[in-house]
């Protein structure tokens, strides 16, 4: 500050109150100061910044994952990616931690909360009974929950904003789909069952179902894992009334569950549809493509963080709809075939489209 005032003739109060956007200077003044701290290579210490109360320009981010599924999960990738873009345009950091638990999470929170770490939080995978939300209101940590709360909660959290995605939705429009395309024994391969968005599709599926009397409909559980996810898939396929189409919750367990179907000498689409759930470059690299939702994870990245910022810079808290995304057809996908219907007493219209491979 001594550096800066000298060269730009004025008083270290007034380059306090320049660098810090406060008033007591002119704008011209202001201007001048900015202009020599960049001459002079100056950076505002975070460090000091926490200790006067003034924030961290940090923001954190938790995961209780286990760390080998998250390497291989491309939506929290992509979302990472989304966030870092929105926080390197307004000079924040982000503290990333994998942990166990939510327990161990909650533990994060209180430690960085005392120690004046983070500005705020970006929340991943609501669960069902989630405790994480009433630590960040009674700590006052601004954050925001990316995915929904579970239920229609929306509050009131005075410091919580969330970017909720449709996944009821889209789960209804995938099964009308496969419906349409006269499918009836629909196999959901879902992720953690812990989490708020699982049980969503979980019901939704339910749902649907029972509107459209798909007797044969329902849902398996995993961790996410290609590991898990290629045991589910052998054991629905290999029962006495196996699938016509199954619904996977990632891309990597579409593609282990597509290695699978062709090892049991299951044709894709021929014998079983497949969709995925997240759209990526692993859907376009098996053999056939694989039909998936056109989720767009780094945008969802970077509207969580805007809205994060959003809440730091004073504004209020807010729920934020993402829109509902399309059903990006390939050749994974396609009606029930006559030799299917034959074979395992399915319907069938033996119409075969012609689907991009």
């Amino acid at each position: 500050m001594k550096d800066i005032a000298q060269r730009a003739g004025v008083s270290e109060s007034a380059v306090s109150f320049a660098l810090n956007d406060r008033p007591g200077v002119s704008e011209v003044t202001r201007a001048r100061v900015r202009r020599v701290a960049e001459q002079l290579g100056w950076r505002p210490s975070a460090a000091a910044r926490a200790l006067s109360g003034e924030g961290s320009a940090t923001v954190g981010l938790v995961v209780a994952r286990p760390a080998a599924n998250l390497g291989v999960d491309s939506f929290f990738l992509q979302l990472i990616s989304g966030i870092q873009e929105v926080l390197s345009e307004r000079h924040l950091g982000l503290l990333f931690q994998v942990v166990d638990d939510v327990a161990d999470e909650c533990g994060v929170y209180r430690r960085w909360w005392a120690e004046h770490r983070v500005d705020g939080v970006l929340v991943v995978d609501p669960r069902t009974d989630d405790p994480r939300v009433a630590l960040l209101d009674e700590l006052g940590l601004p954050g925001v929950v990316i995915g929904a709360l579970p239920g229609t909660d929306t509050g009131p959290h005075p410091g919580l904003s969330q970017v909720r995605a449709d996944d009821a939705g889209a789960m209804a429009a995938i099964v009308g789909r496969l419906h349409e395309l006269g499918h009836r024994r629909i196999v959901h391969i879902a992720g953690l069952p812990s989490l708020a968005h699982t049980d969503r599709r979980i019901r939704s599926l339910r749902l649907e179902a029972d509107r459209r009397g798909l007797t044969g409909a329902h849902s398996v559980t995993t961790d996410y894992s290609d590991t898990e996810g290629a045991a589910a898939t052998r054991r629905v396929l290999e029962r006495d009334d196996p699938p016509t189409a199954l619904i996977y919750d990632n891309d990597v367990m579409a593609a282990a569950g597509v290695a699978v179907a062709a090892g049991l000498g299951v044709r894709v689409p021929d014998d079983v549809s497949v969709v995925s759930w997240e759209d990526s470059a692993l859907c376009r690299l098996t053999a056939p493509w694989l039909t998936a939702l056109s989720r767009d994870p780094v945008a969802f990245g970077r509207l969580a963080a805007r809205e994060l910022t959003t809440l730091l810079d004073g504004g209020a808290p807010r729920t934020v709809q993402v829109p509902l995304p399309d059903l990006i057809e390939r050749g994974s996908t396609a009606p029930v075939s006559p030799s299917t219907h034959a074979a395992r007493g399915g319907p069938g219209n033996g119409v075969r489209p012609a689907v991009p491979r």
